[in-house]
């Protein structure tokens, strides 16, 4: 969504406390991360509240009050990215019509066609087109449903950054029918990592609505089939 004369300073102090808060989060989850979600919890709830910039519409701001899965430290994870040819996992499903429950699988999933580093655009709540590339990929090792393939993106343009958005069996009834995300640099949600390992962290308590979630006046990018898992992934943020 493109800025209203006027609000480019609002919209730079929401990014500044966003972008103050992670590396919190990121300084607190060294030794404490029951610790870092809590303040990840309250000063986003402050922020949806009472910033301009909220993605809350006006009228419901005063008496918003954000809904989380219970915390489960069995969904955080340092994860290596892979460099290869990211390939649809077997726990892909496409969308039903309306974007809201899931289908059944399909008998074969085939690779992604598009390569890594080629332009690409993902799925978008609005008319907005953004052209991300495709990095690589990460294999998160759930604990109880067994691992499952994610593609990491970094978005061209704009500010740049790492995306991940995901979209799971929640969606469309406890969590936001289009997905969730869990990284997205451009907006400095970034839990760390090492760069000499290749590593990420990958944290689903921290997992997130977009925008679009809260107003359909936002235009947010979206998880592309790849990113559409088949298992629920009960923690981060819920609407249901």
């Amino acid at each position: 969504m493109s800025v209203d004369p006027g609000d480019e300073l609002q919209l730079t102090d929401w990014r500044r406390q966003v972008s103050d808060l992670y590396a919190e989060v990121r300084r607190l989850a060294a030794g404490d991360v029951p610790a870092a979600l809590t303040v990840w919890r309250e000063e986003r709830e402050r922020l949806y509240r009472d910033h301009p910039m909220s993605p809350v519409p006006v009228d419901k701001r005063r008496d918003f009050s954000a809904r989380h899965f219970e915390y489960d430290p069995t969904l955080r994870f340092e994860v290596v990215v892979s460099s290869g040819p990211a390939a649809a996992p077997a726990g892909v499903l496409p969308l039903a019509p309306g974007g809201v429950t899931p289908l059944a699988p399909p008998p074969e999933v085939g690779a992604v066609t598009t390569p890594l580093a080629a332009p690409l655009s993902l799925p978008n709540s609005g008319a907005d087109t953004l052209s991300f590339r495709r990095i690589g990929s990460v294999e998160i090792p759930f604990p109880i449903h067994g691992p499952r393939v994610l593609s990491l993106f970094w978005m061209e343009g704009y500010s740049g950054g790492l995306f991940l958005p995901f979209r799971d069996a929640t969606s469309g009834a406890e969590t936001y029918a289009a997905g969730r995300y869990l990284l997205d640099g451009a907006k400095s949600a970034d839990l760390g990592g090492d760069p000499e390992r290749g590593s990420l962290i990958l944290d689903f308590n921290f997992a997130y609505q977009p925008s679009c979630a809260f107003d359909p006046r936002w235009a947010c990018p979206l998880a592309p089939p790849e990113n559409r898992l088949d298992i629920p992934v009960r923690a981060g943020e819920r609407i249901g």
